[in-house]
């Protein structure tokens, strides 16, 4: 079987700790790559679509040190179209202490509470396939999607700063809320070092850190940007 052309149009970025994949040597065969380190997601397909990738055995495991929930959040938080990936032939191994009601419970949680869509592959062949497939139609064919962060009409200038500081990735409208009441407007926030931060209620050192980062790093354009 022949294999396909290189279509150096289209572009996807993956994180560097999928650099020795097979996905990743796949993908290079079928487009341009770029390895760079992420703060979230594995591979990024368009401005707006990134994907989570979880071999069955991870996806297990994620569940039960808790990381599962939060890379999912900072996913959305981070981008229109957020997927998750998940690879191999089954969830629901015996060798595993994980009863087969939580991960119905995960899965379930994922498709409704996060509204994340969930792609199954079997192997890195049909992964790499799927990531390539969604990254051309993206990019080439120009596909709009709907925002998961949709206008709405504001009721008060305090719900429009509830609104714009929610924005920051692990920044919840009840955080937002006493972020304002510390410090009293989001331009004091956007100024705020992390010890000063860190004074608010639910701010700890990673989050402190985050926001830091987001707000003082400058910007780089993307070459999958128009």
């Amino acid at each position: 079987m022949q294999e396909p052309l290189k279509n150096d149009t289209v572009v996807i970025y993956a994180d560097t700790r999928e650099a020795g994949s097979k996905v990743v040597a796949i993908l290079k065969n079928r487009c341009s790559v770029v390895e760079k380190q992420m703060v979230t997601g594995d591979y990024v397909l368009s401005r707006h679509v990134a994907a989570e990738r979880k071999v069955s055995g991870d996806f297990l495991q994620s569940i039960v040190d808790g990381r599962l929930f939060n890379q999912l959040s900072e996913l959305k938080n981070s981008f229109r179209v957020p997927i998750l990936v998940i690879e191999g032939e089954t969830l629901f191994d015996s060798n595993r202490q994980i009863h087969p009601n939580a991960i119905r419970g995960a899965i379930a949680s994922i498709a409704t509470e996060f509204a994340i869509p969930i792609i199954w592959t079997k192997n890195q062949l049909e992964t790499a396939e799927m990531l390539y497939t969604i990254a051309k139609r993206e990019q080439i064919a120009g596909k709009k999607h709907m925002a998961i962060r949709v206008k709405k009409k504001f009721r008060s200038v305090n719900q429009m700063q509830e609104f714009l500081v929610s924005g920051i990735p692990q920044i919840s409208t009840e955080t937002a809320k006493k972020l304002l009441k510390h410090f009293g407007s989001p331009e004091k926030i956007f100024a705020a070092g992390e010890s000063e931060l860190k004074n608010v209620d639910g701010i700890g050192d990673k989050t402190a850190k985050k926001i830091r980062l987001i707000l003082s790093k400058k910007y780089e354009k993307s070459i999958l940007e128009d």
